[in-house]
């Protein structure tokens, strides 16, 4: 049986130099925001004869020195082109360039736009989130308020609030890494990634802290260090199983998706298997700690 509440300083340890890393690469190196917290230009074109994929078009314009380019097909059969801000040297290579490539088209707007994420909605999305994690811990204390004493239905709370700013916090520390080193920017996906790996943290935990509840009931002669250990080793094949099969999906999008949804890929990637270690190797142990702390 794996002990992992014995080995727990390894992991703790092992996760304090990477959420340290990820701290400083954040702090030092900032997130790198891309169109959608920026603005830039937006253009609509229509080609005459053909209809790429918006795949196609990206590979094309990949030379061109326009940084992160956002491209979308419309039902009309255009499509909206959103980039930096351009001056009418690079508006004019971009245009040359399609037309070289697919032949005639029709530009049919052309506009410079704000950032569509606003600092103030950044703001409150930050203060959502606060909310979130303090509705979560509410939540799961109320879940678990028939745990026998002296177990506190609040550790459970706090130790998967705990697990899951670990989680979040190692993906925001990649992306700041990645903004530096390959020019990597966050967007709105971005964002939408972070709450998705948010539920699933939340979620593989709250599997094994609900079978931690089970096994107090059932395995009374145990010790508490036991019970948690019993109770990991009992959903790890489930949780390893589950989240190996999310990471196939997310493997196969990551090489075949596109170049648009790359990084939103990365960053559920780089959650879902971070969520999955903290549930494990960090949750679980912490509660063990909380009620040693209790006792002592």
């Amino acid at each position: 049986m794996l002990d992992v509440v014995k080995s727990r300083n390894i992991w703790f340890v092992a996760s304090g130099i990477i959420i340290a890393a990820a701290l400083l690469m954040a702090i030092f190196f900032g997130l790198n925001p891309g169109i959608d917290f920026r603005g830039g230009s937006l253009s609509e074109i229509k080609f005459e004869q053909q209809s790429p994929e918006t795949s196609q078009i990206h590979e094309k314009i990949a030379g061109l020195d326009l940084g992160a380019v956002n491209i979308q097909k419309t039902d009309r059969g255009s499509y909206i082109i959103r980039s930096h801000e351009l001056n009418q040297e690079q508006h004019g290579a971009l245009k040359d360039k399609l037309t070289a490539d697919f032949g005639n088209l029709n530009e049919l707007k052309y506009e410079s736009i704000g950032p569509t994420i606003s600092g103030e909605v950044t703001r409150r999305a930050f203060y959502q989130l606060i909310l979130v994690s303090l509705g979560i811990l509410a939540y799961i204390a109320w879940a678990f308020r028939r745990v026998p004493r002296p177990l506190s239905s609040w550790w459970f709370g706090a130790a998967a609030i705990i697990a899951l700013v670990h989680d979040l916090l190692i993906v925001i520390g990649v992306f700041a890494l990645l903004g530096k080193l390959a020019q990597v920017e966050i967007d709105a996906l971005f964002v939408t990634a972070l709450l998705t790996v948010l539920g699933f943290s939340v979620h593989d935990t709250i599997i094994v802290f609900d079978r931690i509840r089970e096994n107090l009931k059932k395995l009374t002669g145990e010790t508490f260090s036991g019970v948690v250990s019993r109770s990991i080793n009992q959903t790890l094949v489930r949780s390893i199983n589950t989240s190996t099969t999310v990471v196939f999906v997310l493997v196969a999008l990551l090489l075949f998706g596109g170049e648009s949804i790359r990084y939103f890929v990365l960053a559920l990637l780089i959650g879902v298997a971070v969520g999955t270690y903290s549930s494990i190797f960090i949750a679980s142990p912490l509660l063990y700690v909380f009620h040693r702390k209790k006792l002592s």
